[in-house]
């Protein structure tokens, strides 16, 4: 079931994705879990982060659980780039990631369903997002984190999405 809107869909979290990339080209593990700003975060740390957030929410719009609830504890980690864990292995984990995205996209009933969210301490009262509404979150996270991303890249070597340095 393609159309215009699904394959729009598709290619921009590509378009948004390939940025992150060009951010993170060229960079070893050890430059990864590197903190260059006051911020706890890292291109590694972020990177983990884009693939469990863009996999937690396809697994929401596929199951679509009633009775699902975000545990806190489950985000211990989250923004760690884990010491077994590589920029190659987890840029080919994203790879997946992303295929399995497009391909629940072109084959989902409608972008106009209704999907329940899980409920967290923060959002005690279940809330319902469109199909649409949840790859459009999944695309702001990986804008936003892009962001995030340039400063840490420029802090660490002076390049970033616009301008990697590769030797």
């Amino acid at each position: 079931m393609a159309d215009q809107e699904r394959e729009d869909l598709i290619s921009i979290l590509a378009n948004q994705r390939d940025l992150f990339r060009i951010t993170v080209r060229g960079i070893d593990d050890e430059q990864a879990r590197r903190r260059t700003t006051a911020s706890e975060l890292t291109l590694g740390g972020l990177l983990h982060h884009l693939i469990s957030c863009e996999r937690h929410w396809t697994t929401v719009l596929v199951e679509r659980d009633e009775t699902a609830a975000l545990d806190p504890a489950q985000f211990d980690g989250e923004y760690v780039m884990a010491e077994g864990e590589t920029v190659a292995g987890l840029l080919a984990e994203w790879d997946e990631v992303a295929a399995a995205t497009a391909e629940l996209i072109r084959t989902v009933d409608s972008l106009d369903t209704s999907v329940p969210t899980p409920t967290a301490p923060w959002s005690p009262e279940r809330i319902w997002w469109t199909v649409r509404y949840t790859l459009l979150h999944i695309l702001r996270e990986i804008a936003h984190h892009s962001g995030h991303a340039d400063i840490i890249r420029e802090e660490l070597d002076g390049a970033n999405s616009t301008y990697s340095r590769i030797a």
